[in-house]
């Protein structure tokens, strides 16, 4: 599940939680919205967490060989 997933689910169990006035028979769908958005934020604190980790710079333990320059000069013969 993407960010996008995340988002659509915490959407959804907003809409759910405040913006329906449904009863059902032995559901609440006021919990059923919150446990929505709690698993839509839970996933996308993962995703970010993860996404971060792999963008985050090499350490300086010599993970990347030093950034060589090469200058070439004119020869005049």
């Amino acid at each position: 599940m993407g960010i996008g997933g995340c988002i659509i689910l915490i959407a959804v169990g907003a809409i759910v939680t405040f913006a329906t006035d449904w009863h059902m028979k032995g559901v609440n769908l006021d919990l059923v919205g919150v446990i929505m958005m709690a698993v839509g934020a839970i996933g996308l604190a993962t995703y970010v967490s993860i996404f971060k980790r792999r963008r985050m710079p090499p350490t300086a333990d010599g993970d990347v060989p030093p950034v060589v320059e090469e200058r070439y000069t004119e020869r005049r013969f």
